[in-house]
C-alpha cells in the first residue's frame, strides 16, 4: 500500500511539473510584449487599424483613480470612443512610456503589469501602472482588459 501511495504521489508530482512546463511557452512573453507595444504604437501614430488589431472587439478600459474629493473610483471608458479619440488626435503630443515589470501566461490567458509615465508635449502629466489581461486567439495574443492607476505624486 505504501508503494502504491508513493507511486501515485510521484505520478501526480510529475504530471503537475509537466503541465507547468507545458504552460511556459518560450515565445509567450515575447509575443505578449509585442502585442502591448503594438497597442501603444497604434496610439502614438493615431493608427486605429493597428490599435484595434491588438484588442478583442469588446475590450474593457478602466482607470482607478481619485475623484475631485480624493475618493478612489473606477472609471470605465467606452472602447469605441477611445478608438475614435486615437484616430482624431488633437494638437497635443501624447507619449506613454512603459516598462514590463511582470508577465504571467498560461496556454490561453496572460496578465502583464506595466508601470508607466505619461507625457503631454514632452512634460510628465502623471504616472501609474497598467494591468493588461490578454487572451490567446487564433490570430495571437489580444488585449481583453486594461485597468490602470493614475497619480500626479510619487512618479519616478
Amino acid at each position: 500500500m505504501k508503494q502504491l501511495f508513493t507511486a501515485a504521489l510521484l505520478l501526480l508530482t510529475l504530471s503537475a511539473w509537466a503541465q507547468k512546463k507545458a504552460d511556459k511557452h518560450p515565445d509567450a512573453e515575447k509575443d505578449i510584449k509585442k502585442t502591448i507595444n503594438r497597442f501603444f504604437e497604434g496610439m502614438e501614430k493615431g493608427d486605429t487599424t493597428l490599435l484595434k488589431s491588438t484588442c478583442m472587439p469588446d475590450m474593457v478600459l478602466q482607470t482607478y483613480m481619485a475623484d475631485k474629493e480624493g475618493k478612489m473610483q473606477v472609471y470605465t471608458e467606452d472602447f469605441a470612443e477611445f478608438v475614435t479619440m486615437v484616430g482624431n488626435p488633437g494638437p497635443d503630443q501624447y507619449d506613454e512610456r512603459i516598462s514590463f515589470e511582470a508577465i504571467h501566461a498560461e496556454q490561453s490567458l496572460a496578465s502583464a503589469w506595466t508601470p508607466y509615465s505619461f507625457y503631454i508635449n514632452g512634460k510628465r502629466s502623471h504616472c501609474g501602472t497598467n494591468s493588461f489581461q490578454l487572451v490567446k486567439t487564433g490570430e495571437g495574443w489580444k488585449i481583453q482588459y486594461i485597468i490602470d492607476t493614475r497619480r500626479k505624486q510619487g512618479c519616478k
